[in-house]
């Protein structure tokens, strides 16, 4: 966790812009609505984590244009990209929903840690080893016993159905739930849809 005022750059999946998304973790917030010790993640920043660029105070301005137009040229050779959400994990910092076939979304990953690593001359680093692609509803703020959470949520959720089509480069000062987020560009894929 990082303090106020020092910053990440992350290559995120946002889903301000998808109803479908929105609309499914609308209906697991209900079900943990009034559950203490949760941050429920703001509809404006559903995202699914895909790298870790590297520290704002590491990566010059420069790194950055050089990294978008790195991942312009590899994501316009990858199509759009279907995946369902809806098994729901449980981890002691998040409740998260699946993101599957996670294997469908390796070419965006290859693409911006290709970029990142033409830029920086570092590789990114994934939020977790191995990468299993997740959209977050909820962070942990307490240790607190999952019993409850899950008797709430459960296991699964409706399955939603998206497409995804671009990658955004975000900003973010400070802790993760302070929500300090800054959206630097979005990178749209290019080519026919795969699911």
């Amino acid at each position: 966790m990082l303090p106020p005022g020092k910053g990440q750059l992350y290559w995120h999946v946002l889903f301000r812009d998808s109803p479908e998304v929105r609309s499914t973790v609308a209906a697991a917030h209900e079900r943990l609505n009034g559950l203490p010790g949760l941050d429920l993640v703001p509809h404006e920043w559903l995202h699914l984590t895909t790298l870790i660029a590297g520290l704002t105070d590491e990566i010059s301005d420069a790194q950055v244009d050089t990294m978008l137009v790195k991942a312009r040229e590899l994501l316009a050779q990858v199509p759009p990209i279907t995946v369902t959400l809806g098994r729901v994990f449980y981890h002691p910092e998040a409740i998260t929903l699946e993101a599957r076939p996670g294997d469908a979304l390796l070419p965006m990953l290859n693409a911006v840690e290709t970029a990142t690593r033409m830029a920086t001359g570092r590789d990114g680093v994934l939020s977790h080893a191995p990468w299993t692609p997740h959209v977050t509803v909820a962070y942990s703020k307490a240790a607190q016993p999952a019993a409850p959470i899950i008797a709430a949520l459960g296991r699964t959720v409706p399955d939603c159905v998206v497409t995804i089509g671009s990658i955004n480069l975000v900003v973010q000062d400070g802790p993760e739930y302070a929500w300090d987020w800054r959206p630097v560009a979005e990178v749209p894929f290019g080519g026919p849809c795969l699911s």
